[in-house]
């Protein structure tokens, strides 16, 4: 289903129609026709791939009030010249998904030439959990911002495979919920793709068997190049990890801490305790681009020593030195 003939079906079909006429005309004809961010092809700007902007990157200026969550493509546009956004659902602000914040946020968007990528969905309880009652709840929890990625025009909606037990019994369990979770999204043309978001979820042979089990075209995951720490301070392998879930990404997370002024690197990242690693991404895009996908690579910048202005700065930098680098080899 298109976003026009969802727009046609959706509670919030009124609320979307009115905001319509005021956007501009060419943001009104992206709004309507949305754009070539389908998962495994790349939009049209970028013979590689193109660069959208995780609103967690801005999360201190946003909670400081430094930015209105509602200008978020406006400085994604503006400061930084990124055409593709990544919401929070957490950032959303208690209106969350209320329909004229809603027409406001994408009005915002399409007058800028702004693509909603996905939401980033936490805090709504563990798709694994080992009380069905529970994980119905869960999955119930997700469906405004299902509704709200659809209006929005986004692909998909991230969340977490949080669940209890042992190996086989968390795969069993948060396969069930996600495929469930996805049944519901589909219905809507929206992917469900999961993160290695910590613990077990960032084991990246269990999160690729969950994937594998839940084996929906709707399901996949969106590899994160920084969040791999399983527990107890223990670090999975980046490289393999990344390697283990691009089969089915739909999404992907450049993450950031630490970058070289020089955008050729070196470049590090820390843990949760503080401990810096280098990180080559180099070798995390070689992989990325090696599985076949072309479509948005999320900066989430998470460091401290620059302010997160700058750190979006950096970030951009060493993706577009990056691309310029690989495009021969991968064009």
């Amino acid at each position: 289903m298109r976003r026009r003939d969802f727009l046609k079906h959706s509670a919030l079909a009124t609320g979307a129609s009115l905001f319509l006429g005021a956007c501009s005309e060419e943001g009104r004809e992206a709004y309507e026709e949305g754009s070539a961010n389908s998962p495994g092809e790349a939009p049209a700007t970028a013979s590689l791939y193109s660069i959208s902007l995780a609103q967690w990157s801005l999360h201190r200026a946003i909670r400081s009030g430094k930015v209105d969550p509602l200008d978020f493509a406006v400085v994604a546009r503006s400061e930084f010249d990124i055409g593709g956004i990544e919401y929070v659902n957490g950032l959303f602000t208690d209106r969350r998904t209320d329909e004229k914040y809603l027409r406001e946020l994408a009005k915002r968007a399409a007058d800028h030439d702004v693509t909603s990528v996905l939401i980033m969905c936490d805090g709504e309880g563990r798709l694994g959990d080992p009380d069905d009652a529970a994980r119905t709840q869960t999955i119930d929890n997700h469906r405004r911002w299902i509704d709200a990625a659809s209006f929005l025009g986004c692909h998909s909606i991230r969340v977490n495979a949080q669940s209890e037990g042992d190996w086989d019994t968390q795969k069993q369990l948060a396969a069930d919920g996600l495929r469930r979770l996805t049944e519901v999204a589909a219905e809507q043309d929206i992917n469900v793709i999961v993160e290695n978001h910590g613990g077990i979820s960032s084991n990246g042979a269990w999160l690729a068997e969950v994937i594998q089990t839940v084996d929906h075209e709707r399901c996949g995951t969106l590899p994160d190049f920084g969040n791999w720490d399983t527990g107890n301070g223990e670090q999975y392998d980046f490289y393999k990890g990344t390697e283990e879930l691009m089969p089915f990404a739909k999404a992907v997370s450049f993450k950031t801490h630490i970058l070289s002024e020089d955008p050729s690197g070196p470049h590090f990242r820390t843990d949760w305790a503080g401990a810096r690693y280098p990180i080559d991404f180099e070798r995390l895009m070689r992989i990325t681009l090696d599985a076949g996908y072309r479509s948005w690579v999320g900066i989430e910048f998470e460091g401290s020593e620059v302010d997160e202005y700058e750190g979006v700065r950096q970030s951009k930098a060493v993706l577009a030195y990056l691309h310029e680098k690989l495009k021969s080899d991968y064009s």
